[in-house]
Order: structure tokens, then C-alpha cells, then sequence
């Protein structure tokens, strides 16, 4: 048996998501610029999706661009933000992601802005009062905050940072890569002026994503060239990568309350049997916390003795992939963390779970994991 604990980095994409995207790598191949029947089918495709997505978002059609991915969708975001408001002032937390957290210090060291972070307590929690300081502080402000953590699951109050956002008439922009497709969103409900998401974290395909842009807020080109993305984003579309991303968010807003009863069900599983096996096992966070964490993530942190601080090594010579963290970071030391102040000593896993995970696959992880408290506890 093979177990892939490793949502949060990918997923597998959904066999309905490959059915479907399969024609238009094969027969509708034409290039959505081309003026042909060849390009106006493509072109269809295009506009059929970025409808799907918007209507499923209660966004305008108008409101999202396709990107290759969150990465970009993060760095259009913040640049427009910045550049195009003429901010001088970002705020953000210590927990984001490095495509937000690298491109704000880039723009730190060139003297574009000054950066500011939120507090966050040893759960990771933030200290909004201290945001509404930062806010009131140094003039028109732009607030990067990501809806929820990649690493330890923390879930953001959103629609109350966005609230303060605009009682200072700033600017916020909000990853949803870990949460897009597993909550329902409206983007009139959460109030930010940039949302971003990523196809492949639920079960469509990698290379592809959206960034939503409220009406009113320009966008900065940081790719040049053609005229594709109504003159924002140059480049060929990718037809095939967008037809799954819009189906794969249709497919995750029909089903969506029965998956997260599913997957929270597996990940209650592996909390109540790890605190029974394992010994000292603790949850960074709020990641063991229902309410307050992603359904799809556990983070938690093992003795350092468990399999001579190799653990992650151990679980997959057993064929269970697992991840310290992000997979961006893999090799690096968890920024995230360190934040909350997590002792390095200790050995941290990143539980990831899916649709498609069952719940024997996490007895077999607790299985070998008890074995191998038991044997370093002899």
C-alpha cells in the first residue's frame, strides 16, 4: 500500500478534471488569439471557464486573470498593489508564504516600501489590534495576509482583517491557495481587493491558476508581449489548464460538504490515535483544533529520538509521503516554525489529507508510528 499524505503540496488530479481537459489537448488545440474556427473554439473555452470560476466566486467574468499558478497570481497582486496605488507602507505576517514573504523583502532591500509584520502568539495566532496600529501608522497601507497557513493550518479571520483594511481605506490582497476549492468563497463576502488560488491543490492541474482582482483596482504587467489576459498577461493560454481548473472548482463546490466531513473524520483519526501511541507527540499551531485550522492539515511534532531524527525518512522507506512543511522550503528550515516558536529539536510532520485518502491508510500510519515509539521507548 502506498499512502499519500502530501495534499497540501499537490494533489492527484480528479479523473472527471482529466476526462475533461483531454479533448482540448487533442482536438481543440487552437491557439484562443487565432481568428479560425480552430482558435474561436479554444477562445470559447477560455471565456466559458473564467465564467464558471467567476460564477462560482460571485466574481465579474472580468475580475479573474489566469496565471501559471499562486506564485504569480501573488507577485501580480503585490505589484499592482504597490506600484500602481503608490503604497509605501506593506504589511504582512512572519507566516506567509514565500511568494509573498520573498517578493515584499525584494521590494524592501530596493527601498520600494517599508515592511511592517503582524505579531502572531505561539499557536500563530494574529494580534489584530497591533494591525490596526500598523494601519494607522505610516500612511495608506497595502495588508498581505493569507486566509490559511500552509504548514500548521491556521485559518485567518478574513472578512475581519478585510473590515479593518477598509475602515483605513487600504489595500489587502489575501493568498487562498490552501483553501480555494475546500471552503466556498465569495469574494463579496471576504471583502479583499486581490484573492489568489491555484488548481492543483484541489485535484486539477499544475500550471495553472487565477488571481481575482476586484473591479476599480488596476493590475500592474509583469509579463510582456501579446495582448492575451485583455492586455495583462502576455503569452498563449493554457486552454487545457484552465477548462480543468474550472472544472475541478466545480467539481470541489458540489461535493464540498461531504468531502470535509470525510477528510475531518481522517484527521480526527490520526490526532485521537497519535496522542494514544505516541508519547510526547505535540500539534503546532492550531492545526489539532477544528474550528480553527484547515480540514486538510495536521502539524505535529515528535520526539526527537523517534527514528534517530529521521522520521520523515523512516514513513517513507514504508511508503508514506509525508512533508516537514512546505514543499517550497524543502532543505530549509521552517520560517513558519521558527515564527511560533516550535522547538528545532523536535521532529515535525506535515499531515496532508485528500478525498481520496481512507481511513486504513491512517491506522497503517499509526501502526508504524506506535512501533516505533514503542521500540525507542525499550
Amino acid at each position: 500500500m502506498s499512502i499519500y499524505f502530501d495534499n497540501a503540496a499537490t494533489t492527484r488530479i480528479d479523473s472527471e478534471v482529466f476526462n475533461h481537459i483531454t479533448p482540448f489537448l487533442l482536438d481543440h488545440f487552437g491557439n484562443p488569439s487565432s481568428s479560425h474556427q480552430h482558435g474561436r473554439i479554444a477562445r470559447q473555452i477560455v471565456e466559458e471557464s473564467r465564467a464558471t470560476i467567476a460564477r462560482l466566486i460571485n466574481a465579474r467574468p472580468s475580475e479573474i486573470i489566469f496565471t501559471s499558478g499562486g506564485t504569480e497570481a501573488d507577485n501580480t497582486a503585490l505589484l499592482s498593489g504597490i506600484r500602481l496605488q503608490n503604497i509605501k507602507h506593506v504589511i504582512t505576517s512572519p507566516l506567509e508564504h514565500h511568494a509573498v514573504l520573498n517578493t515584499l523583502k525584494t521590494l524592501q532591500a530596493a527601498n520600494e516600501i517599508e515592511l511592517s509584520f503582524v505579531r502572531v502568539d505561539g499557536n500563530g495566532n494574529l494580534d489584530h489590534e497591533q494591525l490596526d496600529v500598523l494601519l494607522q501608522s505610516k500612511g495608506k497601507a497595502l495588508v498581505s495576509i493569507m486566509h490559511a497557513n500552509n504548514e500548521i493550518g491556521n485559518i485567518n479571520n478574513i472578512e475581519l482583517i478585510a473590515e479593518q483594511c477598509c475602515r483605513h481605506k487600504a489595500i489587502f490582497h489575501t493568498d487562498t491557495v490552501q483553501t480555494m476549492g475546500h471552503y466556498k468563497h465569495d469574494v463579496k463576502e471576504l471583502g479583499a481587493h486581490f484573492v489568489v488560488a491555484s488548481a492543483h491543490k484541489f485535484h486539477g492541474p499544475k500550471g495553472i491558476g487565477f488571481l481575482y482582482c476586484r473591479d476599480g483596482v488596476d493590475l500592474h504587467k509583469i509579463i510582456h508581449g501579446g495582448s492575451q489576459e485583455r492586455k495583462l498577461r502576455a503569452g498563449t493560454e493554457n486552454v487545457a489548464g484552465i477548462a480543468g481548473l474550472a472544472k475541478a472548482l466545480e467539481i470541489a463546490y458540489a461535493d464540498i460538504d461531504q468531502h470535509r466531513t470525510h477528510i475531518q473524520s481522517l484527521k480526527n483519526r490520526l490526532i485521537d490515535g497519535l496522542k494514544e501511541t505516541v508519547p510526547g507527540v505535540l500539534f503546532n499551531g492550531n492545526s489539532a483544533l477544528a474550528d480553527e485550522s484547515l480540514y486538510t492539515v495536521l502539524s505535529a511534532s515528535f520526539p526527537a529520538d523517534l527514528a534517530h531524527g529521521f522520521l520523515m525518512n523512516y514513513l517513507d522507506e514504508n511508503n508514506i509521503s509525508v512533508s516537514g512543511g512546505s514543499a517550497c522550503s524543502t532543505g530549509h528550515a521552517s520560517h513558519v516554525l521558527e515564527a511560533i516558536g516550535t522547538n528545532n529539536s523536535r521532529q515535525t510532520i506535515r499531515f496532508s489529507f485528500s478525498k481520496y485518502n481512507a481511513a486504513d491508510e491512517v491506522d497503517k500510519t499509526l501502526s508504524l508510528l506506535s512501533a516505533l515509539s514503542n521500540a525507542a521507548a525499550a
